[in-house]
């Protein structure tokens, strides 16, 4: 007769909160496939789905690239503060004073914050050149004409919705609505493209008002 298998001495071992394992939730794509406009090319092109999500898009890759510069840069200022601001080597010969630490405390807060002001305006150049290739050159689908999408965004900075339509004389009747269609970024901005300008910024702040709800 055979014997009985022998229990496991610890069954929390094998316990589904032990054993399973649980993944992040996958991110939503950025991107999703749009039949290509010249099929020669290929069926389809993956491209932002609408003009809010690419400025959605473009904005949290300038910020996440800002923040890594930023805290590269600040590190960078820091080791900087305090090689200009060392003693000189003579210095250890008759020892340190207290006044000595206090002018150097002095000198390297002095240095750090002159180091990191330019530091953080050079990250903001960077960040806007690494994005502007990428995404002036991505697809947006759409499901209005280049013509009418750049005229929408010239005029999205005019304050009041009703006198920005009224201005340009255009209604949603005239936005020739049809099938989606996808172009490039820079075909529906023209010259509207550089991403690091105080212009550009205020067209994202205005087009996400007025043009995207």
């Amino acid at each position: 007769m055979e014997s009985p298998k022998p229990q496991p001495q610890n069954l929390d071992e094998y316990s589904a909160a032990t054993t399973v394992i649980n993944f992040d939730r996958p991110i939503p794509l950025l991107r999703g496939p749009i039949r290509r406009p010249s099929p020669s090319s290929g069926p389809y092109v993956l491209a932002f789905r609408d003009l809010q999500t690419w400025f959605s898009a473009l904005k949290s890759s300038e910020s996440q690239i800002l923040d890594q510069c930023v805290t590269g840069a600040r590190i960078g200022c820091a080791l900087t503060a305090s090689n200009k601001c060392k003693p000189p080597w003579w210095r250890s010969l008759i020892g340190p004073k207290q006044t000595d630490l206090k002018a150097r405390e002095h000198c390297e807060a002095r240095e750090m914050e002159a180091c990191f002001v330019t530091a953080k305006e050079k990250c903001v150049a960077f960040a806007a050149e690494k994005c502007a290739t990428p995404f002036r050159d991505a697809w947006i689908a759409t499901r209005v004409n280049p013509k009418v999408a750049r005229k929408l965004i010239g005029w999205a900075s005019v304050p009041e919705r009703c006198t920005w339509l009224n201005s340009i004389g255009l209604d949603l009747g005239d936005c020739e609505f049809g099938e989606t269609n996808c172009y490039r970024a820079s075909e529906l901005l023209g010259s509207n493209t550089d991403f690091g300008s105080d212009r550009f910024k205020d067209l994202q702040n205005s087009l996400r008002l007025h043009l995207l709800g």
